[in-house]
């Protein structure tokens, strides 16, 4: 089996290079700023992100740490409301899901054949004015629920993996997802241990910890859910509290 993996990955030009095993190259188009990560894949090896990028996805719950978050690709569906009670949120899950895991054994069967992991749910918070975003006026949230996908699934892919899945569900949300790349750079992190109902000392640290060491926040609120709901103790769960900053006064 040929071993493929990336040897350029520029992020604003049309195409990347990549060499096989047999260093003969090939060059294939990207759409511009789309992101791609460099990922040696031999047959039928298990790709899994969250390894190839533990310093993003395994942060202490001790102390907040400053990471750059490069670009990355995510099917994304946006909406509104509390996520407790929105049914539009629990039908952006699902829809997520499907395609993902749908997305997982398309690539496991295509050629060269690779296994990936399916990445665990994230999720963006706001609110149009982010000094009245509490926990406690989940009402007035806007959201981006969202999972990460490989570089190598690609827009032909998923609209494939959309009209498969379309074929077999009845998902509204299927026609507001989108595939897209998402950049947040510099950024502050802390693992939250416990209940989502939970976070807001976890989150008030980590702002403090932004202001304190010259930060302001910018962007939006994001937490990606480590530990799925369904099978962890409430106090043995684990999300990840991600806020993106810029130097004060810049």
């Amino acid at each position: 089996m040929r071993v493929w993996k990336a040897a350029t990955v520029p992020y604003s030009g049309r195409s990347v290079k990549i060499r096989k095993a047999d260093e003969e190259t090939l060059e294939v188009a990207v759409p511009r700023n789309f992101a791609l990560y460099p990922t040696e894949v031999n047959h039928m090896d298990k790709v899994d992100l969250k390894k190839e990028l533990k310093h993003l996805f395994n942060p202490s719950a001790k102390e907040v740490a400053i990471v750059e978050v490069p670009r990355m690709n995510f099917l994304m569906i946006d909406g509104a409301g509390d996520p407790n009670t929105s049914q539009e949120y629990r039908g952006a899950i699902e829809a997520l899901y499907s395609i993902s895991y749908t997305l997982k054994f398309m690539v496991k069967k295509g050629i060269p054949a690779m296994d990936c992991a399916v990445m665990p749910l994230e999720g963006l918070w706001w609110v149009d004015d982010m000094t009245q975003f509490s926990p406690e006026k989940k009402y007035m949230w806007k959201w981006t629920s969202m999972i990460m996908q490989p570089s190598f699934v690609t827009a032909e892919l998923f609209h494939k993996a959309l009209e498969e899945v379309k074929k077999k569900k009845s998902l509204p949300a299927l026609e507001r997802m989108r595939l897209e790349s998402f950049y947040e750079g510099l950024s502050a992190q802390i693992m939250h241990l416990g209940p989502y109902a939970a976070e807001g000392p976890t989150i008030e640290k980590l702002h403090n910890f932004i202001r304190e060491n010259g930060y302001e926040l910018t962007g939006k609120h994001h937490e990606i859910y480590v530990s799925d709901p369904r099978k962890s103790a409430p106090e043995k769960m684990k999300t990840i509290i991600r806020q993106p900053m810029a130097r004060a006064g810049k």
